[in-house]
């Protein structure tokens, strides 16, 4: 049986946007991308309706106070969220949603929707995660020490999630999260999956790994300090 959602989240610089849009691409028939509303400016290379539906905030309070957003946050000061009709459009494909969302959405998620597939994206190495955030030339020193806290943060919180995607490459983090979403309702003991990438089960080793990229962002942070 396909989970009602499919949610990827993981530390800032794991490359869960291009994950996500990959594995839709991937999949097109079974998963709808979720699009987000939020209340921060487009980005040059961003389109309204494809990255981000671009609200204000007084639209995005209206959403809010109709209980019209599954899930939702306040990140470095602008608001994002999740419409539902965006799930009540998959619903009527008879498709999956793809949420592309961070920790606190994905909880918001899960507490919805038991059974939604979370995936944790991350890079192979902590000390990779702090490289990438540090190496953001649009971002002040102080945001850059916010997102290394969330991302220790994220990474504690990675026994909650389904499954460890290690983003090594694209192609290969697409196969794991494809796996993944295959093996709903698998007996882990039944699951192949000789030579394509296997994504990891939290609790079968996931949890572990991610513990040691937490070490590492730690110990990657206090190098620099």
């Amino acid at each position: 049986m396909r989970p009602p959602a499919v949610v990827l989240s993981g530390p800032s610089g794991a490359g869960k946007t291009t994950v996500a849009r990959a594995l839709q691409c991937a999949s097109p028939g079974e998963l709808h991308f979720g699009v987000s509303a939020t209340t921060r400016p487009p980005r040059p290379s961003e389109t309204d309706g494809r990255d981000y539906r671009f609200v204000s905030r007084q639209e995005f309070d209206r959403l809010l106070a109709g209980d019209r957003l599954v899930e939702w946050a306040e990140v470095h000061g602008e608001m994002y969220g999740t419409p539902r009709s965006e799930l009540e459009r998959a619903r009527r494909e008879g498709r999956t949603i793809l949420l592309d969302i961070d920790l606190k959405g994905a909880r918001q998620v899960r507490g919805h929707e038991p059974r939604a597939l979370l995936l944790m994206v991350s890079p192979p190495t902590g000390g990779l995660i702090a490289a990438r955030l540090r190496g953001r030339s649009t971002e002040t020193s102080d945001q850059i020490a916010r997102r290394l806290a969330e991302a220790k943060e994220e990474l504690v919180a990675a026994p909650e999630f389904d499954y460890l995607i290690i983003n090594d490459t694209v192609e290969e983090a697409v196969s794991q999260a494809l796996a993944a979403l295959r093996a709903v309702g698998e007996d882990p003991a039944e699951q192949s999956g000789q030579g394509q990438s296997r994504p990891l089960p939290m609790d079968r080793g996931g949890a572990e790994v991610a513990a040691r990229l937490l070490a590492e962002l730690a110990a990657a942070v206090r190098s620099d300090a």
